[in-house]
């Protein structure tokens, strides 16, 4: 996803991020983006799981086995 942005261009956006935010917003905006990326996850690998469920049905309806 980011594999463009080097390590400088990481400490430029945390800079930026400090200066605008101010260092007490930071840990609450840090968790505030884990949590959400920690419920995208959760709910992309339910979609998987629930998607892998369906698969097996199609390839006997496919074969016929």
């Amino acid at each position: 996803m980011f594999n463009n942005i080097g390590v400088s261009g990481l400490i430029i956006i945390l800079a930026i991020a400090l200066i605008v935010f101010g260092p007490a917003k930071l840990p609450q905006l840090g968790r505030a983006f884990g949590d959400t990326l920690r419920e995208f996850r959760n709910s992309t690998r339910g979609i998987a799981d629930d998607h892998g469920d369906e698969e097996p049905a199609k390839i006997e309806e496919v074969t016929g086995r």
